[in-house]
């Protein structure tokens, strides 16, 4: 396999685009990334996304952003894996070029969440769980977390406030993000105080909906080598795979796939979860930033929550995560969450996070997730000079 780099960047704020359609919002992302890599014509394109036809009535959406963007003939798919469809995207895109099929790939998440009513979007999003047994019982997303914070405070002595940190975390950091959803900061106060969704979890226990694109531009090393911008390359990109159904796995307070997916990655690039600078983890809901800390080896079982407690995960800790906002204050669009995680990366190790920029970053990891831990991908990158 070639050594590939991430040559490219583009992103759109995200925000309830009430005047941009999927394909425009595609297009943003995707001419941003393209202008960035100072390349006119990439040869494939992946789109992440994951709720197109529930929520915009529109599939075959490789080809129409192909075409909306003047591409017309070039190899183009729609990938979907849930709420980890924009890393999926991004893991075709360095496998067409890892693999010599092709020289330049995009991977291009983008979804459009907001021009419903919220309760079309729940609904939608219900289709990653399993359908004939969380779907029919009327489970959504957010009772099957609440149901994994429910047990984690009962196994480990939690009280709901003992959450706070990752989101207070989180939202500090999208205070200077200009592409953040909700760029304000919160207290532990306002957190205890938030209106309850489904018990023990808050609004800000959640992460919001949105509309939005990010888009990456994956070539040879050799090649972005030629770039000005400092080279930032794919050191690891792995995947793994657990029950779409909560109750049928062997611990329902233990993420396998993130595990396996990151300790994939570090085998592949050599590293371990101390080499780390920073990780953009998956803070759909506050329970999971504690499962994929201890899932991807940063605290032992049960003790993911005390990082947020003691202040290991800001910018200034052991261990900065969502540094930019992560789903919980950047906003969530599905399926463009994943690229959105390597963009942010990507600008870390540039050196190009502008007030949230962390000294001396060389080592950064990127986890997705699909569903309640079904499908998860991690992405290891490096700066290299």
């Amino acid at each position: 396999m070639r050594d590939v780099a991430v040559l490219g960047i583009g992103q759109t704020p995200v925000a309830e685009h009430w005047d941009s359609s999927l394909r425009d919002l595609a297009y943003r992302a995707l001419q941003a990334a393209l202008d960035d890599a100072r390349v006119p014509v990439p040869q494939m394109l992946f789109v992440g996304n994951m709720l197109s036809g529930a929520l915009a009535s529109q599939e075959n959406v490789g080809a129409l952003i192909a075409d909306y963007a003047g591409l017309r003939g070039m190899e183009a798919f729609k990938i979907e894996a849930a709420c980890a469809s924009g890393a999926a995207a991004a893991r075709m895109a360095w496998m067409a070029v890892a693999g010599g099929l092709c020289d330049i790939a995009v991977a291009l998440g983008v979804e459009k969440m907001t021009d419903g009513k919220a309760e079309q979007a729940t609904a939608a999003l219900a289709y990653a769980a399993d359908a004939e047994y969380e779907g029919e019982h009327g489970l959504s997303f957010v009772a099957l977390n609440a149901l994994m914070m429910q047990r984690y405070m009962h196994e480990y002595g939690y009280r709901h406030s003992d959450f706070a940190g990752f989101a207070i975390n989180s939202h500090a950091n999208a205070t200077t993000n200009p592409n953040a959803m909700f760029p304000s900061a919160i207290t532990a106060e306002q957190f205890e105080r938030a209106r309850p969704v489904a018990a023990p979890i808050t609004l800000l226990d959640s992460s919001g909906i949105g509309d939005g694109a990010a888009a990456a531009v994956f070539v040879p090393l050799d090649l972005a080598t030629r770039s000005p911008h400092p080279v930032v390359r794919v050191l690891a990109s792995a995947s793994a795979t657990d029950t779409v159904a909560l109750h049928d796995r062997r611990d329902p307070l233990f993420l396998e796939a993130a595990h396996v997916s990151a300790q994939r990655a570090y085998a592949m690039s050599g590293t371990t979860a101390e080499d780390m600078d920073f990780f953009e983890l998956h803070d759909a809901f506050t329970i999971m930033s504690a499962l994929s800390l201890e899932a991807s080896g940063y605290a032992p079982r049960g003790h993911g929550v005390g990082m947020a407690i003691d202040g290991e995960i800001t910018r200034q800790g052991r261990l900065p995560i969502c540094t930019l906002g992560g789903l919980k204050a950047r906003g969530h669009p599905v399926g463009a969450t994943g690229v959105y995680q390597i963009v942010e990366a990507v600008q870390q190790l540039r050196g190009e996070a502008g007030p949230n920029q962390l000294a001396g970053a060389r080592l950064g990891m990127a986890q997705n997730i699909g569903g309640s831990g079904a499908n998860v991908i991690t992405h290891i990158l490096e700066r290299r000079n």
